[in-house]
């Protein structure tokens, strides 16, 4: 029986209760499910919008991290998150949009063995490569347009910061929520800009959310185990409202 199914016989049961006792219930399947379904490495696949991936590849092209806003020290709430579903090393986690962000650091420092970092922007995962020096071959790194990735395998958690509320369009909106109900067995870990976050991000239009708009583009596949603000401070001095939240496969 596959992990996704167990999920969905214990939730029924615990869901009940509240949805956190659901995801402690999904937690207790997925860690017993691993060794059948990610064990193996799979090949990983790179797709492009061209116009979409010439914007990131300028930007990461020109612009040092200190003149980004989306440059985190610590990017602690997505650190926070992922520690508090107490996954085994094992899990394979894969971080959407990750670019060149810390959080692949952060997840090796801490133990993981099966981190895939995906991003439009070659440019950005050869920063983030060259940073990590040795470490970097760890790593599996996917050069693709989030709304044309096809993964190749299941993964415990989805991870996304900010890349998710750049599509505005319903149909890239929903291709992306499919993409996360088929290969996402675990947990999805998500960040948005807040409904009194910016409108924009690096000259393009973003889509804002609330914590239950966001948990609701989800559902029914997922239900909500917790959310947060996050007030993000950028390298020039101004202020990013964040909502994130936690959702678990049901």
């Amino acid at each position: 029986m596959g992990v996704r199914v167990k999920a969905a016989n214990i939730t029924a049961a615990a869901h009940q209760a509240s949805p956190a006792a659901a995801a402690l219930a999904i937690r207790s399947s997925v860690n017993h499910s691993f060794g059948s379904i990610f064990a193996r490495n799979f090949p990983s696949i790179s797709m492009v919008n061209p116009e979409r991936k010439n914007h990131w590849e300028d930007v990461y092209r020109t612009k040092s991290p200190d003149q980004v806003s989306w440059t985190q020290a610590v990017p602690s709430p997505s650190l926070e998150m992922i520690r508090e579903l107490r996954l085994p090393h094992s899990a394979p986690i894969i971080d959407v949009g990750g670019g060149d962000s810390q959080l692949v650091d952060f997840l090796l420092a801490e133990g993981f063995t099966d981190i895939t970092v995906l991003d439009i922007s070659s440019e950005a995962l050869a920063r983030a490569k060259q940073r990590l020096g040795e470490q970097a071959t760890r790593v599996t790194w996917v050069v693709a347009d989030i709304t044309e990735f096809a993964p190749q395998r299941h993964y415990a958690v989805w991870h996304d910061r900010a890349v998710f509320h750049f599509l505005t369009k319903p149909e890239e909106i929903a291709k992306y929520v499919a993409t996360v109900s088929e290969w996402v067995t675990g947990f999805l870990v998500i960040g948005t800009f807040g409904t009194d976050g910016p409108r924009k991000c690096s000259g393009l239009d973003v889509t804002q959310y609330s914590a239950s708009s966001l948990s609701g583009r989800f559902n029914p596949g997922f239900v909500q185990t917790g959310c947060r603000d996050h007030s993000h401070q950028t390298p020039f001095g101004t202020v990013q409202r964040f909502v994130f939240c936690t959702l678990a496969a049901t």
